[in-house]
């Protein structure tokens, strides 16, 4: 066996040479990159393949106008570099702060050419293993029960080089173009090809097929030049910012709404774009008619024995003829390569361009082989921000710490903490967190209590879609009950048809929380982990099944849950009535007194002051505390009665200073000094 970067071991099987690897990822794009490093970090043997001779070779073609739509927020007035990522969408993750795209742009839409230059840094800097000039054009399964997966992946590349792999992470993104086929198509110009000089546009009269983006995006460009130009989709325009989802229509894109409502010629129509048909007559003009109308006659006969609309109906729509036509209808999943062994089928409904895997990334039809980035989006489409580098660089990261439970034993991370700290453990991330922010209803934080509810332990970024497998997923055990902490935006006030802007659309108060509109942290209480069947049984538009109690953070204009009256009491008390316990912190007084009083400690000073832990008091600060109203004014002579003579007055005060309990019999429940 010889060596391929450091990592391959070439290994000779009869005739054939196969350079076997345990992890292979098709693709040196962003979220290719993204798995190359967390599986360096964790000291893996892996290659990725790139076709290209440099990382990002899509950034390198698109977008055609050169222009991102993901936004470089470079200034948000905090220094936590964890929030900080909530408003940058194109960095990837990693532990050198030298690759963070604001270092690279100063731009808020930053330019295509950027990202490819900030993507060959990412791949040097960190020298992961790719390899360029690498064209995967053919990959299969070989059965072997000796495999991870009971089946290794075999890669075959342009030059006929085999690569046997234990795991196969698919990263191509959606590069093939979408084509309607109609009569007349062959007119058609396609975004990935058509002209990026306005110049070239001067004069003329457009049609444009789609109307996504790369649509708009298109028209943006020569919207100045032409005589006028029309858009022509099956559905409706859909805005981003009613939709909060941010595949749709962004503002930087939409000039031609305003010269469509303005009256400025423009327009946009609806129809099924498989029913239309294009006729070229004799000077090159492209005219629009009905497929039907083509119905037993000679397209090659001419335009005059052709019936048009306009024949039929005088003020039909696209009765103007066009100089061109443009479609811009996106991408879809190049599923050509895969051998039929493998399984891969595209998605259904409108999930068809992707291909269809598990909410772990895993394809349905073969075991061992992960979706990542782009081409992943069919878990979330339309919802969430997982077919975009500021959502699928968090998916990335789940799918790695899924399979470093596999394959290596190694369980997901978590921290484990008293209970007395899940009120603050739960708004901390709530605040800073950004794999939850970008990937609410997808991503969400797992709180598994332990111990009769004295401990918790706490998982970060856990998908739900696979909630029901989280013990054998993730290696914790979830036996004793569990909170799960998601962002979701109001039910109902999402979509192309909503207003968003209309008055009162804000809740402010806390008791009508379960009312937020806009994005705000839900948790989720469960007496058990819920079941498949449960999982398949939620609600409508639910990420989780109905839980045995829910408690709505109120939505906050800054997106800061701080508030001590409107987030955390209530969140506090949410917990309280879950756990059937007191959550509250306490001054050593109180702890002491309770020890009196009560038949069982708060949770808070059974673990700190009856073991010897926590703050010790002054007299500055137990003073300070009575005039706050954080701690009563209690006095020796509250336990002693006001009968005891003034002499003893000057022990009092001799007591406070030395912070001394003459009180031998319970020195197991509280320290001799004050905590």
């Amino acid at each position: 066996c010889g060596m391929l970067l450091g990592l391959l071991a070439l290994c000779l099987a009869g005739s054939a040479a196969f350079l076997r690897l345990d992890y292979c990822i098709i693709g040196a794009g962003p979220s290719g990159l993204q798995a190359a490093y967390f599986l360096q970090q964790a000291g893996r043997d892996y290659v990725v393949f790139e076709r290209s001779h440099a990382p990002g070779s899509f950034f390198a073609l698109y977008p055609r106008h050169r222009k991102l739509i993901s936004i470089n927020k470079r200034h948000t007035g905090k220094w936590n570099s964890e929030f900080n990522l909530r408003h940058d969408w194109n960095s990837l993750l990693s532990h050198d702060r030298r690759l963070l795209f604001r270092r690279y742009s100063r731009d808020f839409f930053p330019d295509a050419d950027t990202m490819v230059r900030y993507l060959e840094d990412f791949a040097s800097l960190l020298k992961l293993q790719v390899q360029y000039n690498t064209a995967i054009v053919h990959v299969t399964l070989e059965k072997d029960e000796r495999a991870w997966n009971g089946h290794y992946f075999i890669l075959t590349d342009q030059d006929r080089q085999n690569y046997k792999c234990s795991s196969l992470l698919v990263a191509t993104g959606m590069w093939v173009p979408n084509v309607v086929n109609f009569p007349g198509s062959e007119y058609v110009e396609g975004y990935e090809t058509v002209s990026i000089n306005p110049e070239d546009f001067a004069g003329q009269t457009v049609l444009i097929l789609g109307r996504g983006n790369s649509a708009f995006e298109t028209a943006e460009n020569i919207l100045g030049v032409t005589n006028f130009i029309h858009m022509v989709s099956r559905s409706r325009v859909r805005l981003s910012w009613a939709t909060h989802y941010v595949g749709d229509l962004r503002a930087i894109n939409n000039g031609l709404l305003d010269t469509y409502q303005l009256k400025s010629l423009d327009g946009l129509l609806e129809g099924d774009l498989e029913d239309l048909a294009i006729i070229k007559d004799k000077k090159g003009k492209l005219h629009i008619t009905l497929r039907f109308y083509l119905e037993n006659r000679n397209i090659s006969a001419g335009i005059d024995s052709i019936t048009l609309p306009q024949d039929e109906l005088d003020n039909f729509a696209t009765r103007a003829p066009y100089d061109r036509v443009i479609r811009c209808l996106g991408w879809k999943f190049d599923f050509s390569i895969y051998n039929r062994s493998l399984r891969m089928m595209p998605g259904k409904g409108n999930t068809n361009k992707y291909p269809q895997i598990k909410p772990s990334y895993e394809s349905r039809g073969t075991r061992g082989l992960f979706v990542l980035g782009t081409a992943s989006h069919s878990v979330d489409f339309r919802k969430s921000a997982g077919g975009f580098i500021h959502g699928f660089r968090y998916t990335t990261r789940a799918v790695h710490r899924l399979l470093e439970n596999r394959h290596h034993g190694v369980p997901w991370p978590s921290t484990v903490h008293p209970i007395t700290q899940l009120t603050n453990s739960i708004i901390k991330r709530v605040n800073e967190a950004s794999g939850l922010y970008q990937m609410f209803s997808v991503l969400a934080d797992i709180v598994l209590l332990r111990e009769n509810a004295t401990v918790f332990e706490y998982l970060e970024e856990y998908p739900v879609g696979v909630l029901a497998e989280l013990e054998i997923q993730t290696g914790r055990k979830a036996s004793d009950g569990l909170f799960v902490i998601i962002m979701e935006y109001g039910r109902n006030f999402s979509g192309a048809d909503k207003d968003v802007f209309y008055y009162n659309r804000a809740v402010g108060e806390a008791q009508h929380a379960w009312q937020s509109n806009f994005l705000h942290p839900v948790i989720y209480y469960y007496k058990r982990l819920p079941t498949e069947h449960e999982m398949r049984l939620r609600p409508p538009d639910w990420p989780l099944p109905r839980p045995h109690a829910v408690h709505h953070i109120v939505e906050d204009f800054l997106t800061d849950w701080t508030a001590p009256n409107a987030h955390i009491l209530p969140l506090r008390r949410f917990l309280e009535n879950c756990l059937s316990t007191d959550l509250r912190s306490f001054f050593a007084e109180s702890c002491f007194l309770f020890a009196f009083t009560r038949q069982k400690l708060p949770p808070f000073c059974q673990q700190g002051y009856a073991r010897m832990q926590g703050l010790v008091g002054s007299q500055g600060l137990r003073h300070h505390a009575v005039e706050a109203g954080l701690l009563e004014d209690f006095t020796l002579t509250d336990f002693l009665g006001d009968s005891r003579p003034d002499s003893h007055q000057g022990s009092q005060d001799q007591l406070l200073r030395d912070h001394t309990i003459p009180v031998r019999p319970l020195q197991h429940l509280v320290n001799t000094k004050e905590e």
